[in-house]
């Protein structure tokens, strides 16, 4: 197993385990977490040993989200970064406007691609670029009390990767969309945004028991049954909705007024910034000291 800076891996009977490993950032997606992510999600890949993939996270939250503080901090040393351009090496380097959204999409085609399922084990937080992490994996299993949203929608830009419509009913996404309110893990599985709601205690046994019941069907049949699946969609018009979605997210950053998130940020730091965008909804940074907040994961 390698040894990675920003995640760990884990190897149980027949799935193996990746985890977001920064807890004091609530696992926020860096351009090396990423990188290592999809690393060790391809090292997995080619383990006849592993027939299931979980990703989970470190400490009190799945992941807040991208890193607003600290992503390019990325080694240049390593096989799986992009030494053009800072990025993790997910394919195509997409350069100039709109490389963002299509970069990220670039990367969770990976677990798309992956013959293998994957499954996202959520618990506290799990807000904007962790929702859509989460989104992209097979499978969904939350705890009953993650607090799953996306609030940059609110001042920054629309989401990066539109993945709503193909999770919920229109009326859901329209609401979720229009506001960035976040819903409990129960509320998603009663969407249709995640499978299965637990405890938080009871999250991560119920997780790697369901992966062990994937595990066993027969590789080659659960490679050809994912791709199945995989290609319904696809022709649904999935990979298209997706791209043009990341199109009109690159639009919304450059509108009037687009910028007015990271000048707060700049010139008053990043909390201020969060204040100023969820103060006038009450939640997320913005709520009462006293306010409920997830539990720290048990594992």
């Amino acid at each position: 197993m390698k040894e990675y800076r920003d995640i760990l891996t884990i190897k149980r009977q027949r799935h193996g385990i990746v985890q977001l490993n920064r807890p004091e950032k609530m696992n926020a997606l860096s351009h090396n977490l990423r990188a290592e992510l999809f690393d060790a999600l391809k090292d997995f890949e080619a383990d006849p040993d592993v027939k299931v993939i979980i990703i989970r996270g470190s400490g009190r939250a799945f992941s807040a989200g991208y890193d607003l503080s600290g992503i390019s901090e990325t080694p240049d040393d390593r096989d799986y970064v992009d030494r053009r351009s800072g990025l993790p090496n997910v394919g195509p380097i997409h350069p100039g406007q709109g490389q963002w959204p299509q970069h990220l999409l670039s990367g969770y085609w990976i677990i798309w691609e992956l013959a293998k399922p994957v499954i996202a084990q959520v618990h506290g937080y799990c807000l904007a670029g962790g929702t859509e992490l989460a989104s992209m994996c097979d499978l969904m299993f939350v705890a009953e009390d993650a607090i799953i949203g996306y609030p940059p929608l609110r001042a920054m830009t629309s989401v990066d990767i539109l993945y709503h419509p193909w999770h919920m009913h229109q009326r859901k996404v329209r609401e979720l969309l229009y506001t960035g309110d976040s819903v409990t893990g129960k509320e998603a599985v009663e969407l249709g945004w995640a499978n299965r709601a637990y405890p938080i205690d009871q999250l991560a046994e119920a997780t790697e028991a369901f992966a062990e019941r994937i595990a066993n069907i027969d590789s080659a049949l659960l490679q050809m049954t994912k791709r199945q699946i995989n290609r319904a969609y696809e022709i649904m018009g999935i990979r298209t909705a997706l791209a043009v979605g990341g199109d009109i997210q690159e639009l919304s950053r450059v509108r009037p007024g687009g910028g007015e998130f990271g000048r707060i940020a700049r010139e008053k730091g990043l909390k201020a910034a969060l204040d100023w965008r969820d103060g006038p909804f009450g939640d997320y940074g913005s709520a009462p000291a006293d306010a409920p907040r997830p539990a720290p994961a048990p594992w």
